[in-house]
């Protein structure tokens, strides 16, 4: 079957940790209803080292990517209908799907 990567972009931060909290309890409902489909659930990024063509590094991300899920969907469709209900999109987060070679 298909595996799915899909990558968090941007999104606000929550304002108070019980914001936080009651996010990630709809974020865990969303992948909960996934079900079997997850192949890894959550993935966020911490700290971001970016490497350039000169081979210096800066601290932090050129992108605004913020972490990704690994899923498995029998079609590209199928996994975009499944990230439309992730609760990422209502703090204003936007989400790619990628299709991996395998």
């Amino acid at each position: 079957m298909p595996q799915y990567m899909i990558t968090y972009i941007g999104g606000d931060k929550p304002s108070t940790v019980e914001e936080g909290q009651q996010h990630y309890a709809l974020y865990k409902d969303w992948l909960s209803s996934l079900g079997r489909a997850v192949l890894n659930p959550a993935t966020p990024f911490k700290a971001t080292s970016t490497v350039n063509p000169d081979g210096s590094v800066s601290n932090g991300s050129v992108s605004a990517m913020s972490g990704y899920t690994l899923i498995e969907a029998d079609s590209m469709e199928t996994a975009v209908n499944a990230v439309k209900s992730c609760p990422f999109l209502a703090i204003n987060g936007t989400m790619e799907v990628s299709e991996l070679i395998r």
